[in-house]
């Protein structure tokens, strides 16, 4: 018995969306002919696919899906395609509605920042409603530039007076003294990441000027110690580097009408004994304890280059083949 062949028509509004769904030299709809092995034809205001029965199904519910977004003005691109792809493996892909919409803040070169898929507009959603926010997961899911997009937010709406970024200085062992150069100069190198988002949003010179006011700050986490942070916004970046008691040291010190997000990717952590990642440890601590949230991520909310999710899931796989050799050589 061969494969049951079928065929499927979607309708679309306007030619505009055909235009978008099939993309520069059709690399949008190749992209799909590629994952589900069809054929998609545009013909007027209609599109056709062509293939295995099941295949086609498939297919039609992506484009039904991306049409969902290019009506709501969203550009296609090769990362929200594949995330499409992967809601309608998971049969997810109807959620995709409320993604279209709110804007969180818009840089200083006018891009647009809001949530990229479900599990980041459920992030930005619990830092709204939550004092402490909990992000984990792999690089490239947006968990610090979101963040800070939030702080950037709430500063600008005068909810709070400062926003202060940290990151635990593992790379130095935290003994910073060491090194030449005043305290700006030490902390730079690893705290790049952070200034390069908010030199995004508020553009350099405005950028600076919060700066030398103290409005923003940016520092390692050891020099939080002693301080209580009053109407701040506080990120602690890189948070699976921290020790247990470093990170209670740090949620310790909130203050009145502040905000604090922790963010980390607990497969990369860097310190000298794994098991001793505040991060970890913190998260069992903290579950379920009201205004607290912990919102995780995968590697379908990976928002950079393609390959990029395939690099994090070629390594995963990776490193459970290793895990199996070594539970059974």
């Amino acid at each position: 018995m061969g494969v049951s062949m079928a065929e499927k028509v979607v309708s679309v509004n306007t030619i505009e969306q055909v235009q978008a769904l099939f993309g520069k030299y059709d690399e949008n709809v190749n992209m799909l002919q590629k994952q589900y092995g069809v054929s998609i034809l545009g013909r007027g205001g209609d599109i056709k696919i062509t293939g295995a029965d099941e295949n086609v199904e498939n297919a039609k519910k992506a484009i039904e899906t991306l049409l969902t977004l290019t009506g709501k003005g969203e550009a296609l691109t090769q990362q929200n395609i594949s995330y499409v792809i992967s809601m309608v493996e998971e049969g997810t892909h109807t959620q995709i509605e409320e993604l279209a919409g709110d804007s969180i803040c818009i840089t200083a070169s006018g891009k647009t920042i809001k949530p990229k898929t479900i599990n980041q507009k459920k992030y930005v959603e619990a830092i709204s409603k939550n004092t402490i926010v909990m992000g984990i997961g792999p690089a490239g899911t947006g968990k610090t530039y979101l963040a800070v997009a939030m702080a950037v937010k709430a500063f600008k709406a005068h909810d709070v007076n400062k926003i202060i970024l940290t990151r635990p200085a593992v790379e130095a062992g935290e003994k910073l003294g060491f090194l030449p150069g005043d305290m700006q100069d030490k902390v730079d190198p690893y705290l790049r990441p952070l200034y390069d988002a908010l030199f995004d949003m508020f553009g350099a010179e405005t950028f600076q000027k919060h700066m030398e006011k103290g409005s923003i700050e940016v520092a390692p986490l050891a020099y939080m110690r002693g301080r209580t942070l009053d109407d701040a916004f506080i990120i602690l970046d890189e948070a699976q580097n921290t020790t247990c008691e470093q990170i209670k040291m740090f949620l310790t010190r909130l203050g009145f009408n502040s905000k604090i997000v922790v963010t980390g990717d607990i497969t990369q952590i860097d310190l000298p004994d794994k098991n001793r990642s505040g991060l970890i440890e913190a998260m069992k601590v903290l579950r379920g304890i009201d205004d607290i949230s912990i919102v995780k991520f995968s590697e379908k909310d990976v928002v950079r280059h393609k390959l990029v999710q395939e690099i994090i899931k070629a390594y995963e796989k990776f490193n459970e083949e290793g895990k199996k050799k070594t539970v059974h050589g």
